[in-house]
């Protein structure tokens, strides 16, 4: 499966304002193509983005819940994609969406509030100290993205520190008082290489401690771009009670 990176042209440069035609282009560029393989979209705004209540709550409703409502919403899409639109999902999917933050203004209780409201997760970033951080679950699903350790898209992890990575992950994925939840792992500290290893080594360390309930294999890709592009992730959502942690890199 695939989680997909919003268009940075709906969060950088609209900031979310009148975001219904470049949101409708971006769902109608390719992305339902991707039917059940769709994973979490992912919304990563700018530093110098403050939370603006008002404006996140309208981007929010605005998100699709599932594939038919993404394709009502490629209606809406102008001439950019005229000609090259996909409108159809080959199967009805669910979607979830998880946003990523960099601005302190965010760490605020009515933004954690509303992300409940839409079932929306806060990313969970590790930047190397660069940009905020707060350990808030939101939604029926966890998604944290690892930057490095100590440097910037440059550091690797060491071992105590996957080893606390893995105790948090087991949490989430199989807490004590339920529900369980999926949990969505991604290394982005591929400047020297160090994601696949990185991500290796902690879906075993996750493993040692949650069992059969994590993928054999983590899903590594070489792939690093912060552009438009789809993401990897492991494995699948088990449809029993329990739910697969995924461990991945980005």
């Amino acid at each position: 499966m695939f989680a997909v990176k919003g268009s940075r042209f709906i969060t950088h440069n609209l900031k979310l304002t009148r975001p219904r035609p470049a949101l409708a282009n971006f769902f109608a560029s390719g992305v339902l193509a991707l039917g059940g393989k769709t994973g979490p979209f992912l919304w990563q705004l700018p530093p110098g983005y403050a939370f603006r209540p008002d404006r996140v709550e309208a981007f929010l409703k605005l998100l699709p819940s599932d594939s038919a409502a993404a394709e009502r919403l490629t209606r809406h899409h102008d001439r950019r994609v005229s000609g090259r639109a996909l409108l159809h999902s080959p199967e009805r999917v669910r979607y979830r969406h998880a946003f990523e933050v960099r601005h302190p203004s965010f760490l605020d209780p009515a933004f954690y509030a509303l992300l409940r409201r839409h079932d929306a997760s806060f990313v969970i970033a590790d930047s190397a100290g660069k940009f905020v951080r707060a350990d808030e679950v939101t939604a029926s699903f966890v998604y944290v993205r690892l930057h490095g350790s100590g440097e910037l898209y440059v550091g690797g992890y060491p071992a105590a520190e996957l080893d606390g990575w893995a105790e948090r992950i087991a949490a989430w994925a199989a807490p004590a008082v339920p529900p369980p939840r999926d949990v969505y792992v991604y290394f982005d500290n591929d400047a020297l290489g160090h994601a696949p290893h990185d991500a290796i080594a902690l879906a075993e360390k996750v493993r040692a401690r949650l069992g059969a309930l994590v993928p054999a294999q983590p899903c590594v890709s070489p792939a690093s771009s912060e552009a438009h592009a789809a993401r990897s992730r492991a494995g699948r959502t088990s449809r029993a009670s329990r739910r697969t942690p995924r461990v991945s890199s980005a």
